[in-house]
């Protein structure tokens, strides 16, 4: 889904990187490189320069999600720069425009700048990754989405990073029947974004009560923005849940958290990675979160170095970005860019940097390892592909880094292992 950062006041200006060929998706095939065997200039590639785009809300209540994930790109490229670039030979530029969460926007966007880049290094969000995944394939372009919906593992445009919201939830069930104290005769309900990402979380739990054994008592939903939650927490509450699952973004989810603190409503929640940043710690809502509130989502603290991931990304984050503050989707955003940087890679190894010759690459692309910042996940033919089946649980501590403290690290149920991937088809 997906963030800026707890770096919070940070707002990241919309640039507009011209490149030297801009042709349309018929014009890929330009002049030869600057040296010999080199990939051929073409849209978003210059020869010596490649321009990536970037489609997040850097503007807005979900700015707090896509500025962070932005400046995770951001110092990833500015390392991998330093090394002399893609394959050691180019560097990246990236093209930012501000989607506003919009799926309308986001094509307004990926119109105005996908004949000045070689591919999307994000798409913010999973309804605006579905209004322009048509365009993608119409142009043979290749996103990266910030979302975890598992649609997009059958998807050959579509570079995803991370365990889908549907193996957060799945996970998150399996340890509340086991470590979680709950049982298959527990009152167990969903509360949920009404879109395609809450679909997305209800879906695991649809799955996980059809392999473990449980009924969900009932589903509240809600619209993006909602001011008043009284009616669902009404709700929740009268049906005798004790065990909530959430879908929601941060906006929502602390007034969601906060209305069921002032019910005096408190099952245990488990909520979806993108529910949480980390000045909810901070917040008045943080007593009841802290007591009541386990988050589903992946890698590891901030700053931890028993990680080697998270060792490498704290150094840089020290050298090109040092106002920033600790942030989950500021890894998310740096694990996108390692993605695209392998598949950049393998282009380049085959000496094709057009749209078409990514796409390509996206086949012959193996297994990238993100050194336990998340899972590792396999990629190749898109009917192959493997994503990650793991989950790390949170709990809401707001002396740590982000206010997050590791309950469980790393982990996958039986069940996540047998859920399988179909294509969105949008």
């Amino acid at each position: 889904m997906n963030g800026r950062r707890f770096r919070f006041g940070a707002a990241l200006a919309a640039t507009v990187l011209l490149a030297a060929a801009c042709g349309g998706a018929g014009d890929e095939a330009g002049s030869g490189g600057g040296e010999a065997g080199a990939p051929a200039s073409s849209a978003g590639f210059d020869g010596t320069t490649i321009r990536l785009g970037v489609l997040s809300p850097l503007s807005g209540p979900i700015a707090v999600i896509g500025q962070p994930l932005t400046e995770g790109n951001k110092v990833w490229f500015d390392h991998l720069n330093s090394q002399g670039g893609v394959a050691g030979k180019y560097k990246v530029e990236l093209v930012q425009e501000d989607t506003q969460y919009q799926p309308d926007v986001t094509v307004q966007q990926y119109n105005k700048v996908k004949n000045d880049v070689v591919a999307f290094t994000q798409i913010l969000g999973t309804a605006p990754t579905l209004a322009v995944l048509p365009l993608l394939k119409s142009d043979k372009m290749v996103a990266a989405p910030a979302s975890l919906d598992a649609f997009w593992v059958r998807e050959q445009n579509l570079l995803p990073v991370g365990a889908p919201y549907q193996i957060q939830a799945i996970n998150a069930m399996d340890h509340y029947l086991g470590e979680g104290g709950g049982s298959p005769r527990s009152r167990i309900c969903t509360m949920i974004q009404d879109d395609v990402y809450g679909e997305a979380g209800q879906q695991g739990i649809d799955f996980a009560a059809e392999r473990m054994g449980f009924t969900v008592a009932s589903t509240q939903k809600f619209k993006v923005g909602t001011e008043n939650y009284s009616g669902q927490i009404g709700a929740l509450a009268g049906a005798g849940c004790e065990m909530v699952f959430l879908t929601a973004t941060p906006t929502d989810a602390g007034k969601i958290w906060g209305t069921a603190a002032q019910a005096r409503f408190a099952p245990q929640w488990y909520a979806q990675s993108p529910s949480y940043v980390g000045a909810l710690a901070q917040s008045a809502v943080a007593p009841y979160m802290r007591q009541y509130v386990t988050i589903a989502s992946e890698g590891t603290e901030w700053g931890d170095d028993s990680v080697p991931g998270m060792r490498d990304m704290i150094e840089r984050v020290e050298k090109y970005a040092p106002q920033q503050q600790p942030d989950y989707y500021f890894a998310f955003g740096y694990n996108q860019a390692r993605a695209m940087t392998a598949l950049l890679e393998k282009a380049v190894e085959r000496g094709d940097l057009s749209r078409e010759g990514i796409l390509q690459a996206s086949q012959e692309l193996g297994t990238v390892s993100f050194d336990g910042l998340t899972g590792d996940y396999t990629y190749g033919p898109a009917d192959k592909r493997n994503p990650p089946r793991s989950t790390t649980l949170f709990r809401v501590d707001p002396g740590k880094p982000f206010g997050l403290a590791t309950l469980k690290y790393n982990f996958s149920s039986d069940a996540a292992q047998a859920f399988e991937f179909t294509k969105a088809n949008p």
